[in-house]
Parts: structure tokens; C-alpha cells; sequence
């Protein structure tokens, strides 16, 4: 599947961000400012793992020669950072090949000025032309998951640059969380980077929330377990959202609903599926009471998210789903029936597989397999459907990047042995980059996979 994918990709997109695999062409879209390749930087440490030689050396071969920095758009800090910065980072990591390390050095120094804020809290996009910064999304807030996914990216770009700068910038991000205020202890998903204010009481463990809370236990692991501070808050992140947000619906699924100040919307969006996998994942340093607890939160909720899956006509799950009026798992609405290639319940059936060893949990992932290539694969790459409902695909004409970078990589590492880039020795950003874990007080203590 991933050869199909890169093969179709080259030959009628290479150098664009995605291929449109119905329009036989490629897709450059806003999001990244003018950079180019997307799925090329994405695409890097997969091809690498999986062995696919000729491949990775073409994609390689494109950074060093047509990977240009000289751009003028305004781009997203966050899906600059978790993709390009992210897929650099492993791609060097994985191969200790210079250029890697480079241009995401090179990139991490074009987001800086997104950090210009009374509070430091950075801006959810930067204009790389002038260098000034501006807002992608939700009027003048910055979003929680943004601002709170770039702490593994920007300790890496310290260690490899040597300049304090990114460390420290992240730094302030965490102390400005730690000393705010939190409703009930909660996470709103929105915060004004002038005032250092919430903007509303939404929260969410999917979209706008979700990555903050794994990159704070990801902090943890990351740093050899010795950023207490991350492990803290997320302990007590996970307490209060489990007081607040956890539900068992009526058929006996537990979910994880949305709060807007108090009143709950009793859904889940497909992008929080990626919970189960967080929550087996932290298990292991909860304290002893908990750790079954957690154990058993985490496999009831990638059941949950399965099960949105297993009620769709293509055994693929909706964007959202939700518990109400005697319906559970499914989308109520066609605006929320779609998927686009998401890697989320994957990469939990990935954590529970290697934590439990369970069989289930390769039988849920060859299922998704076979969903994937009955309704997703085109002849010229893999495309999104528009109703998971329907079993004549409607496609949506994009092989989203992350398809190759997380997707793929996950339902490979699935059917791996676990120490084909093994948890102990690597934490994957949230673009399913892996990154080493600091054993030896050095990045160069970690091993690389065989």
C-alpha cells in the first residue's frame, strides 16, 4: 500500500504537497505557507522503516536538491512543525544524514516569529515573508493543541542546533498552562496569546485539544522520564477530564464527550480515538493503584472507536460520532460521515497491541486493511471517502500526507515485532514521527531501528 501511495504520488504529484488521485495531479492547498512537498518530508521515515531503498533515496534526493525554504505564504506553526520539522527530525534521527537536520533547523528558525506575543504564547500562524505573524483559525485566540504540540519538535531543534532559543520558547508555553487558572481543572481549547485569558470553555480530547495532553506524557517519556513537571500535568489533565468528560452510554461504551462550560455534546470526533492509545501509554507510570485502571480506560476506549467503525457499511469510521436518542457510535449527520485516511484508531489498536498483545487488535487493524483497499484505493493512489455509510464510494480526490506518514506507518508497526522502532527507545510526535528518547543525556544514545 505505501509503494502504491508514493509510486502514485510521483507520478502525478512529486514536489506538491498531495496528490489528487482522481484529477491525476497534484494539491499545494494554504496551510503551509508555500513550502512544497508535504507528503515527500511525511513520507521519509516510513519509506525508511519499511525498507523501500530506491524510494527513500527519491525522496531524499528531492530535499537536497528542490526543498526550497525561500517562501512567502503564511503557514500554520503547528502543521509546519508536526509534519516538516517532525518528518526532518526522524529522517535525520533514522539515517544521521546532514541535510535532515539542516532544513529543520532552517525551518524552526522561520517560526519564531509566531512567538512574538505579550505572552509567548505563539500565534497559530506566521507569515514567512515578513516574518510578522497572523491568525489561521478562531478569530484571535490560539488553540490548545497547536500551542501545546511543539514541545518534543523544539527540545530536539535545541539539541541539534545548540540554540537555546527553542527550548526556552517552549518552556514558557508549559509555565503559562501550569499557572493559569483552569475550570474545574480542564483545558479550554482556546486562549488569547495577548491577555494569556481562556476565550471560551470549550474542551476537547479531539480536535483543538487533543495533541496538547499527548505531548505532555510524550515530554515525560521523552526526556528518559525526568520532566516531572509534564507528567504531572498530565496526570491531573487526564483526572479531570475523566471526572468531567467520561461517559458509558446506555449499550456499555465508554466515550469521551465535549464540554462547552459545563454542558456536554455527547460525541466524539474521530481525531480523539487517538486517546485509547495515549492513556495505554501513560498506564505504565500511573501510580500502582491506577495502572489496571488506566489499562482498562485505554482498551475501553479503542473498543469504543472501533465500534464506530465496525456500525459503518465500509468498516470505516465517521469524522464524528456520537450517543444520543438511542444511537451510538454513528454520525447523525452526512457533514460528519466522511473519512479522510485518519490514522487515530489505528494508532491505538498500535499501543494496545504492543502493551496487551491482544489478537483483537490485529484482527481490527487487517480489518481496516481490507476497508482501505475496497473502498479508498483509486487507480492512482488512495483518496478520502464521503459517506462511510455507503458502500458505493463517493471520493473526496486527495491522498492526505499524513495517510503515508502516520496511517500506513502505524498498520506497519502493528504487524512488527515491538522492536521495530521500539517504545522504549522512541516517542512518536503527533504526526507519527519518531523521535528518540534521551537515554544517555544524548539524542545519540538512542538506537537506531533495525
Amino acid at each position: 500500500m505505501m509503494q502504491f501511495a508514493w509510486q502514485s504520488y510521483k507520478r502525478y504529484a512529486m514536489g506538491r504537497n498531495e496528490l489528487r488521485p482522481l484529477t491525476r495531479d497534484g494539491y499545494e492547498g494554504s496551510m503551509f505557507g508555500g513550502l512544497s512537498g508535504a507528503t515527500i518530508i511525511d513520507s521519509l521515515d516510513t519509506l525508511y522503516l519499511m525498507e523501500l531503498k530506491e524510494e527513500f533515496q527519491e525522496a531524499k534526493a528531492w530535499v537536497e536538491d528542490s526543498f526550497h525554504l525561500n517562501v512567502s505564504g503564511e503557514a500554520s506553526l503547528f502543521e509546519v512543525n508536526i509534519r516538516y520539522i517532525g518528518g526532518l527530525l526522524s529522517a535525520f534521527y533514522l539515517t544521521g544524514e546532514e541535510v535532515f537536520r539542516v532544513k529543520a533547523i532552517q525551518l524552526g528558525e522561520k517560526l519564531l516569529p509566531a512567538f512574538k506575543t505579550p505572552t509567548g504564547i505563539p500565534k497559530s500562524s506566521v507569515n514567512f515573508k515578513s516574518g510578522s505573524w497572523g491568525w489561521a483559525t478562531a478569530g484571535s485566540s490560539s488553540i490548545l493543541a497547536e500551542f501545546g504540540s511543539l514541545h518534543l519538535e523544539f527540545l530536539h531543534l535545541t539539541e541539534l542546533s545548540g540554540q537555546q532559543v527553542f527550548a526556552k520558547k517552549v518552556r514558557n508555553i508549559r509555565s503559562v498552562l501550569r499557572n493559569l487558572e483552569k475550570p474545574f481543572g480542564l483545558y479550554p481549547n482556546f486562549l488569547s496569546p495577548v491577555s494569556g485569558t481562556w476565550v471560551q470553555q470549550h474542551v476537547s480530547v479531539g480536535g483543538l485539544g487533543d495533541s496538547f495532553y499527548e505531548y505532555l506524557i510524550k515530554s515525560w517519556l521523552m526526556s528518559a522520564k525526568t520532566d516531572v513537571e509534564a507528567k504531572t500535568m498530565y496526570y491531573e489533565a487526564l483526572e479531570a477530564i475523566e471526572t468531567y468528560l467520561l461517559n458509558v452510554s446506555p449499550g456499555g461504551l465508554t466515550y469521551i464527550a465535549e464540554w462547552r462550560g459545563g454542558i456536554l455534546d455527547h460525541k466524539m470526533g474521530h481525531l480523539a480515538c487517538f486517546s485509547g492509545g495515549m492513556i495505554a501509554l501513560g498506564a505504565e507510570d500511573a501510580e500502582e493503584e491506577k495502572r489496571n485502571h488506566y489499562r482498562e480506560l485505554a482498551a475501553e476506549i479503542t473498543k469504543t472507536c472501533h465500534e464506530s467503525y465496525a456500525r459503518s457499511d465500509t468498516k470505516l469510521g465517521p469524522e464524528a460520532f456520537w450517543f444520543n436518542s438511542g444511537r451510538e457510535a454513528v454520525a447523525t449527520q452526512l457533514s460528519e460521515s466522511y473519512y479522510i485516511l485518519r490514522p487515530e484508531v489505528v494508532e491505538s489498536y498500535m499501543y494496545l497491541w504492543r502493551q496487551t498483545h491482544n489478537p483483537i487488535y490485529r484482527e481490527w487493524g487487517w480489518e481496516v486493511v481490507t476497508a482501505l483497499e475496497k473502498y479508498c484505493r483509486t487507480e492512482a493512489g488512495f483518496s478520502g471517502i464521503q459517506d462511510v455509510y455507503s458502500v458505493v464510494p463517493s471520493h473526496d480526490n486527495k491522498q492526505q500526507s499524513f495517510f503515508l506518514a502516520e496511517t500506513l506507518k502505524y498498520l506497519y508497526l502493528l504487524f512488527s515485532d515491538d522492536d521495530v522502532l521500539s517504545l522504549e527507545d522512541w516517542v512518536f510526535n503527533t504526526e507519527a514521527h519518531p523521535l528518540p528518547i534521551n537515554h544517555s543525556g544524548s539524542s545519540a544514545g538512542a538506537r537506531r531501528p533495525r
